[in-house]
């Protein structure tokens, strides 16, 4: 199980450099759309490539933080169930999941997303609106996103396994990988609990 620990540990570490680019990404986002907002305001000038950048780049943190969400366990989740579940059990059904869901629709997603990037690429398929930018930028991050959600399921799945063969920690209970929903609601769970006994 060690050389797959080790995978899984450099996975995570792809998926947190990823993760971290698309947080510039977001603050280009911004900068962009706020700079283009002021120019238009201003000086009455637009630009269709600078508005068509920023979609690109609102897509790109999607398509590509995808992964990075899987590892820091903020994607979404049933909170008020899973949270009633033993730790066995809900590793049990993240293994279900990501070998009988999540793997398929990568592999779905990527090859439908692949054959339509290389179509645009080999055309040099350009927008429709004047000084728009070219396409292939924008469709190869469909299947760019679903490889790194799959490369980070492989790792997510490895994590599972190994705690569920007690040969690794639960990843899932571990407070830093709590999402902030589970964070809240336990927090509320407790304040409950305090105000029970108080009554009592």
């Amino acid at each position: 199980m060690t050389p797959f620990l080790t995978l899984s540990r450099l996975i995570d570490k792809i998926s947190t450099g990823v993760g971290k680019l698309t947080m510039w990404l977001i603050l280009a986002t911004t900068l962009i759309s706020a700079g283009n907002a002021l120019v238009r305001k201003i000086f009455n000038v637009s630009s269709n490539g600078l508005l068509e950048i920023q979609w690109y780049l609102f897509a790109a943190v999607f398509m590509l933080g995808a992964g990075y969400g899987f590892l820091r366990n903020s994607h979404v989740r049933i909170d008020f169930i899973s949270t009633k579940l033993t730790d066995r059990t809900r590793n049990q059904i993240d293994v279900i999941g990501i070998v009988f869901i999540l793997f398929p629709f990568c592999i779905i997603m990527f090859n439908l997303g692949w054959p339509f990037f290389l179509q645009a690429f080999n055309s040099g398929e350009m927008s429709q609106n004047a000084g728009g930018l070219i396409r292939w930028p924008a469709y190869v991050l469909i299947p760019a996103g679903f490889a790194l959600l799959m490369l980070q399921a492989v790792s997510e799945l490895i994590k599972r396994i190994a705690f569920l063969t007690g040969q690794g920690p639960d990843v899932l209970s571990s407070e830093e990988n709590k999402s902030d929903e589970q964070k809240h609601l336990e927090e509320l769970e407790a304040q409950t609990a305090r105000l029970l006994a108080g009554d009592k």
